[in-house]
């Protein structure tokens, strides 16, 4: 692994033993959660999009602050059915797409590239969820998006190249896919469509006081994916930058690929201002479902559940 992200997440895991939760929201401030509002958030989901559940975990990882119960919010078998460099074009004019542009300190800008998976089969990829809020998804269907660091001042330095990690394949869990194709002798072998599943997480992060996204991939035999493969099915544009492979921070020796938190809570910061210039209220409780908005962009080929429109629309 990449010695300085290494260095990183020791650090990180000194400052969250020592350092207790956030306990005063600071949502209308800086779009951060303390505990409660991530709890808050995630009750808000699971009823809104049934197909996410809370999650207990190992009660030897358990966080004090959550209950037993709701220590991370989970869904399964997650269909995955192109690989996210198959997507082509997205909608430069959507709520969602920050852009191509320059951060504070030159940094390139979060870029949004979600478009409907299941447009593709049909001759085209459509839209990503636009500002007029019409974009809903049923169970199964594509969706989702959200973020920026929590505390102040910590840069893209912390983010290591997903090709630095050195990742050992023979010291990963998860064997290599079978590659045995479907017998299905009538079609042509371009027509067969090997499905990718993904079980994905949503853990609460203390350092940066966000949610963080977390994605465990199978392939069509339900043979777990290596971190290389999974990076197939991650935007082009985060895949370098913004995922990184870490132990579960609730599940036992489980190393996951994950969405780095660092950046959350500046692009939720943002995604809330369009709201509200658009006149639509948002509330705290309501996190979550922004939050897998944004999550799309990233993951454009990953057709997770949510069936509400933020805003109340």
């Amino acid at each position: 692994m990449n010695i300085k992200h290494t260095l990183h997440t020791l650090f990180k895991q000194a400052v969250e033993t020592v350092a207790p939760p956030l306990t005063k929201s600071q949502f209308d401030e800086k779009r951060v959660l303390t505990p409660e509002e991530f709890i808050a958030a995630g009750d808000y989901l699971v009823h809104a999009c049934p197909t996410w559940s809370w999650e207990g975990g190992d009660p030897k990882k358990r966080r004090s602050y959550f209950p037993p119960e709701k220590q991370f919010l989970v869904t399964r078998n997650v269909p995955c059915l192109r690989r996210a460099t198959e997507v082509e074009g997205y909608n430069p004019n959507s709520e969602f797409a920050l852009g191509d542009r320059e951060g504070e300190e030159g940094e390139e800008g979060w870029v949004a590239t979600h478009s409907d998976p299941r447009a593709g089969q049909a001759g085209g990829a459509s839209a990503a969820a636009g500002g007029s809020g019409a974009e809903r998804a049923g169970k199964g269907e594509a969706g989702s998006s959200a973020g920026d660091a929590a505390a102040g001042g910590r840069a893209d330095a912390d983010i290591p190249d997903i090709t630095d990690l050195e990742l050992d394949e023979g010291d990963d869990e998860a064997a290599a896919p079978s590659g045995r194709p479907y017998l299905r002798a009538e079609e042509p072998d371009d027509n067969i469509v090997r499905t990718r599943t993904y079980d994905l997480h949503i853990t609460y992060d203390q350092y940066y006081q966000v949610p963080r996204f977390w994605l465990v991939g199978f392939d069509e035999s339900r043979k777990p994916l290596l971190p290389k493969q999974v990076m197939e099915d991650v935007s082009e544009e985060h895949a370098r930058k913004t995922i990184t492979v870490d132990p579960h921070p609730h599940l036992a020796n489980l190393s996951a690929a994950s969405i780095h938190p660092c950046r959350h809570a500046e692009v939720m910061r943002k995604l809330v201002e369009r709201l509200a210039e658009a006149g639509r209220e948002f509330k705290v409780d309501q996190y979550l479902v922004l939050f897998l908005k944004f999550i799309a962009s990233v993951v454009p080929t990953i057709q997770y559940d949510y069936t509400m429109s933020v805003g109340g629309e």
